[in-house]
């Protein structure tokens, strides 16, 4: 089952994720996405958009690679993947 690692301060608006060693099932972003929104609730609003598709300020990365597709998520997760979560941090 592919594993999702994310960076911490994400933890600050999902602590359930906390801790957690996060599986997923494999197959698309998507799907692990849908998975982790319901071990968090809104965690998929929280990095995608009102149609879907990734937040401008969100990237993924399944392995070394940034995904390729940003709006329908259909990159595909294999068993032994990491699917890494990180957020543009901004700030003066």
């Amino acid at each position: 089952m592919p594993k999702v690692t994310m960076t911490s301060h994400l933890y600050r608006f999902f602590p359930a994720l906390e801790g957690l060693e996060i599986r997923v099932s494999a197959g698309s972003v998507a799907d692990a996405l849908a998975e982790l929104n319901q071990l968090a609730p809104n965690f998929s609003d929280y990095i995608l958009d009102d149609t879907g598709a990734l937040r401008r300020h969100v990237n993924l990365c399944i392995n070394n690679e940034l995904i390729v597709d940003r709006k329908k998520l259909s990159d595909q997760l294999g068993d032994e993947d990491t699917l890494y979560i990180f957020q543009a941090l901004t700030g003066g």
